[in-house]
């Protein structure tokens, strides 16, 4: 029984601490308290009742802005709190430096002296330069202030008012100013580590997952530069005609589960998606970082690619159209980099390597074929000598001035066209 009711109450307290609000007022509550312990301890001249007036007050005013919290913002709140913090510092310095008849010994007490330094501490948790300086500040001047009004209550002259525990209160600002520099540079850092993380979560949606740590460990540079690479084309076949009608929910659900596949499928194989556009994907092998394998690596993954979007069923209803893709894959030139614009900057890849690699895609449609490739990219990966591609020569492509040569497979259940065709007229 005993047990159970100090794992529920044990529990029960980790939750409570667990939220961010109630972990800061507990740790307030023990450093304060901690602090008075210390005075009613540690010192001799005064006594508990003071203190003990000053922890009521200081709890009361940490109860009214608690209550506070739900109408004002949190800001706010630990401002307020840092605040409370000096005034705090600042009734004990009083009580050492001003508290005490003419005649007696105002010097600062030990016990006395900890506090601001515990209080400093505390407030240095929030982190926040700007209210580590606040304190600080706030503090000093009620410090100064003191020693001020003490020496003319003594009729001390100038040299003896900078030996009045001046050095304490020159000692506690340097605290306070290392402490708020430190804050500082900490949130200088924690705004770097958030922009990195950005930086990365970005990559992470074009590039595969070694590709992003490649980049941000080795620090390639993003600037354009020629290279080569192999560029692919994927295209979602009469997707065009369903989103005419779609209801936008089903059209956002299709072209997620495709666009999910799609890229699964080019990180596994070492690729980037370049970008989406609508139903078409751009994909590329060896940008930023080219590699000795890309092509190898372009054409094993459009056939698999290939084969897995013929298995794929969108999920669509029972009524919507069927639809096909088409896939084109070409190896050679590209200009890739960050493209500027002044508004708008882009990492992408320009060239006729691109517009070649577009235009097999769409020639997969006039050949009924499920991927077409440039001739190229079955020497380079020493795939020309394997049965199931149909093979066709200098084929002129729209807007191209010289043909090409091309390999395609067709649809699986489809009859394949001969082996030779004549060139097929733009």
């Amino acid at each position: 029984m005993l047990n159970s009711l100090w794992l529920r109450g044990h529990t029960g307290l980790r939750q409570l601490l667990s939220q961010p609000d109630l972990r800061a007022i507990a740790l307030r509550v023990v450093a304060v308290a901690g602090a008075l312990a210390i005075l009613v301890i540690g010192d001799s001249q005064h006594g508990a009742a003071f203190y003990l007036a000053v922890a009521a007050a200081y709890t009361a005013g940490v109860v009214v802005l608690t209550l506070l919290l739900r109408r004002q913002s949190a800001r706010r709140l630990v401002a307020g709190f840092v605040m409370m913090d000096a005034l705090l510092v600042a009734c004990v310095l009083y009580q050492d430096l001003l508290g005490a008849p003419v005649t007696a010994d105002h010097s600062l007490t030990t016990a006395g002296l900890v506090v601001p330094f515990i209080v400093l501490s505390h407030v240095a948790m929030n982190l926040d330069g700007r209210l580590i300086f606040a304190f600080a500040v706030t503090v000093l001047t009620a410090w100064l202030a003191m020693l001020g009004i003490m020496a003319l209550r003594h009729e001390l002259s100038v040299k003896a008012f900078f030996g009045l525990d001046l050095s304490l209160a020159l000692g506690f600002a340097f605290a306070a100013f290392s402490t708020g520099l430190l804050a500082l540079d900490h949130k200088r850092t924690r705004r770097q580590v958030q922009k990195i993380d950005r930086w990365r979560n970005n990559l992470a949606r074009f590039f595969s997952p070694h590709m992003v740590a490649d980049l941000q460990e080795a620090g390639h540079a993003l600037a354009l530069r020629r290279r080569s690479a192999a560029i692919m084309f994927v295209d979602l076949r009469d997707f065009t005609a369903y989103a005419e009608a779609a209801p936008a929910a089903d059209l956002a659900t299709v072209l997620a589960a495709y666009r999910h596949l799609v890229a699964g499928v080019v990180f596994a194989h070492g690729g980037t998606i370049d970008k989406f556009i609508g139903d078409g994907i751009m994909a590329v092998f060896g940008h930023p970082v080219p590699a000795a394998d890309d092509a190898s690596r372009a054409l094993s993954c459009a056939v698999a690619l290939a084969e897995q979007l013929r298995a794929w069923t969108p999920p669509l209803s029972k009524d919507a159209p069927v639809m096909e893709t088409g896939i084109g894959l070409h190896y050679g030139t590209v200009i890739g980099g960050v493209l500027e614009s002044g508004y708008h900057d882009e990492f992408t890849v320009i060239g006729d390597a691109v517009n070649v690699a577009q235009r097999l895609e769409a020639l997969a449609k006039e050949r009924d074929a499920a991927l077409v490739v440039s001739a190229i990219v079955l020497t380079l990966t020493g795939n020309h000598g394997q049965a199931g591609w149909i093979r066709e020569k200098a084929v002129a492509l729209p807007g191209r001035r010289l043909p090409i040569d091309i390999a395609y497979l067709p649809r699986a259940g489809r009859n394949a066209a001969p082996v030779t065709r004549a060139a097929a007229r733009s």
